[in-house]
């Protein structure tokens, strides 16, 4: 099965947009070439750049105080663990907490006239070549041990949004059920009568070969199905199609 998802607001955007370049960070950390180290710095500053145009600080510790408040609600019900309760408001009080203990977010790497300096070179196409940054390209011939320190030390900054981004989106996706559902010729929708999600997660069988196309609002929930062909095109496909899917709210 193959899982898509679709944030019904800007903010969830947001954060599975940050989402995916922490993923990709340290995918490359990890690689020991020195071409997966560039793109690891490359997703850094495209990580610094986030912070920059966003408060997105504010966002997240808005989140998790939004996410106590609900969890906080459920410990009267019975069907509620209040141990698991319980783990689950300490961890959002200790996101909280890392959160709290960091200002501004990557000020350190701003701070470096080096990593600015490569930042902006990184921006010119072939601006990073030897020609251009000699002093990066000997960083480039260093050990991969060497370099993966130096890009742990860099991204260090990054650890409490990361850790506060990943409980968020772990408890907002834990919150919707999962649902069989058919698109009929291709298409399926869902009246809400005013409900409003913050998440869609839609998952289909590789061997279809098609993607879903969504859309949300407190009205209707619309999930059509697509399907590429050699030239990368897309098309609706008018087969049906077998999915499932989880409509995914906190608070």
């Amino acid at each position: 099965m193959i899982l898509y998802e679709y944030p019904c607001n800007e903010r969830v955007r947001t954060f599975l947009r940050v989402e995916s370049l922490f993923k990709r960070l340290f995918y490359f950390i990890q690689g020991t070439e020195p071409q997966l180290h560039q793109v690891a710095l490359d997703t850094l500053f495209d990580l610094l750049e986030v912070t920059e145009r966003s408060d997105l600080r504010g966002m997240v510790l808005q989140d998790l105080e939004r996410q106590r408040s609900a969890l906080s609600a459920l410990r009267e019900h019975p069907q509620v663990s209040a141990d698991v309760l319980d783990s689950m408001l300490a961890e959002i009080s200790d996101a909280v907490a890392g959160m709290a203990g960091v200002g501004r977010i990557g000020q350190d790497l701003r701070d470096n006239d080096w990593l600015n300096s490569l930042r902006g070179r990184l921006a010119i196409p072939g601006g990073s070549s030897q020609v251009d940054m000699p002093s990066f390209y000997g960083w480039q011939m260093l050990s991969a041990e060497k370099r993966q320190a130096d890009m742990n030390r860099w991204s260090a900054p990054f650890t409490p949004l990361y850790q506060a981004l990943r409980l968020i989106l772990r408890i907002l996706r834990g919150a919707g059920d999962v649902m069989d559902r058919v698109a009929t010729a291709g298409s399926y929708q869902e009246m809400l009568g005013g409900k409003t999600f913050q998440l869609l997660r839609v998952w289909v069988a590789r061997h279809y070969e098609v993607f879903p196309e969504m859309s949300a609002n407190k009205y209707v929930v619309l999930v059509r199905f697509a399907k590429q062909d050699e030239e990368q095109k897309s098309a609706p496909v008018k087969q049906n199609i077998p999915f499932q899917l989880a409509r995914c709210h906190i608070g």
